[in-house]
């Protein structure tokens, strides 16, 4: 179905080939963790659209409108998605959580991050608001979220009818139909909405760009990609910049490289070739705006905050793997329009881990993601040694398949 041009208020009461077989993942311990093994784990614990209409309400209200909720767009299954904006200053943070319906913790992350922030009046509550524009989309995949599962709930058949110029095309190469035990895409087939991401904001699409793969651009043929391009453009027209773009995903389970210990959360700031170096020749016309120094420095801010826990399960924070070429993700587009980039990936999926351990993962994305914001408000992340980032641990793990 399409909603384009629907206007609402808000509700009153308050990112390789996947379009035939599910994603894999490495492990060199001998398992294979990241593979669903038991739909059946329970995730009451995590919440759903509706739910998440009515804590976005709760914030505003308690916050005084300090933290602004607004309906910046509308899924495919025509569910509400929100920005939620606080503080005032003049750097300018998006942060989004589950564009993959089965990676949950980041958006109670983002709820907690917004209650603390919103509705703290301590000085160092009040300065950081001075200083820094925050705004939250938590759940941008709400159709997804409701099935639990990676993608959208979107027919190629929705995609023609809002872009009738590809009635001849192929299905682009992210289209699920593949059933397995564990999702039924060929009755309700969807797209990898992180895949349908592109540099070129204002791109329409082509019936020459169709199938394509993972190491080309998206075309912002999803209505989630398309609400969160503009809530990213309407940032940019307003401010003249996004500083920074944090994404919060989950893997696998997987170890830090040269142990046993097993990875809490991935981090990232590498998801495009430097368009300045040969080997990203393709994105030259963006070399004067990719800063990959600064995407470096954020995420060391967001690793040194964990760390400062001592000797727990937050120090196993491990770098994603690197050398990627994926822009057709959020992360990847918006990277080569010069925000700052970080990727968070929690370990286990929900059909492989449920709701196990959720306090402590979402702890841990909310400690990185505070330890990015604090930085940037203080100033101090310019100041960060770059190069520490090749310090982190790296993950045990091959590249089967992109976040």
């Amino acid at each position: 179905m399409t909603k384009k041009n629907k206007l609402a208020l808000l509700c009153s009461s308050v990112v390789l080939t996947a379009g035939l077989a599910a994603p894999v993942y490495a492990d060199s311990h001998g398992t294979n963790p990241g593979t669903p093994i038991n739909q059946e784990y329970s995730i009451n614990g995590f919440i759903s659209h509706e739910e998440l209409s009515n804590k976005l309400a709760q914030i505003e209200k308690s916050s005084q409108g300090v933290v602004d909720v607004e309906v910046a767009g509308y899924s495919n299954q025509n569910r509400e998605i929100y920005t939620a904006t606080v503080g005032t200053g003049d750097k300018v943070l998006l942060l989004q959580s589950e564009i993959h319906g089965n990676e949950k913790t980041g958006t109670a992350a983002l709820l907690n991050l917004l209650q603390n922030i919103g509705s703290s009046n301590s000085p160092e509550m009040k300065q950081l608001r001075e200083e820094v524009t925050i705004v939250a989309m938590p759940m941008v995949n709400p159709d997804a979220t409701e099935l639990n599962r990676r993608g959208n709930d979107m027919a190629w058949e929705d995609v023609v009818e809002d872009f009738p110029q590809l009635e001849d095309a192929q299905p682009s190469w992210n289209y699920y139909t593949y059933t397995n035990q564990y999702w039924d895409y060929a009755s309700q087939p969807g797209f990898d909405v992180n895949r349908d991401f592109n540099p070129d904001l204002d791109y329409v699409p082509q019936p020459e760009d169709f199938p394509a793969n993972s190491t080309k651009p998206g075309w912002y043929i999803t209505s989630e990609a398309q609400t969160v391009r503009d809530v990213y453009k309407g940032l940019m027209e307003e401010h003249g910049k996004v500083d920074v773009f944090v994404d919060l995903h989950h893997q696998g389970e997987y170890y830090v490289e040269g142990s046993d210990d097993k990875v809490t959360l991935s981090i990232s700031g590498d998801f495009i070739p430097d368009p300045n170096s040969e080997e990203g020749g393709e994105y030259s016309e963006y070399a004067d705006t990719y800063d990959f120094e600064f995407s470096r420095q954020l995420n060391v801010a967001a690793y040194d905050a964990l760390q400062e826990r001592g000797d727990s399960p937050f120090d196993n924070i491990t770098l994603y793997p690197q050398n990627l070429n994926l822009p057709g993700t959020a992360l990847g587009s918006f990277a080569l329009n010069g925000s700052g980039s970080v990727l968070f990936e929690v370990t286990g999926q929900t059909q492989s881990y449920g709701q196990k351990k959720r306090g402590q993962l979402v702890k841990a994305v909310e400690l990185g993601v505070y330890g990015i914001i604090d930085q940037v408000a203080s100033g101090d992340v310019y100041e960060i040694d770059a190069d520490r980032y090749y310090d982190i641990p790296l993950t045990d793990r091959d590249q089967d398949y992109g976040f």
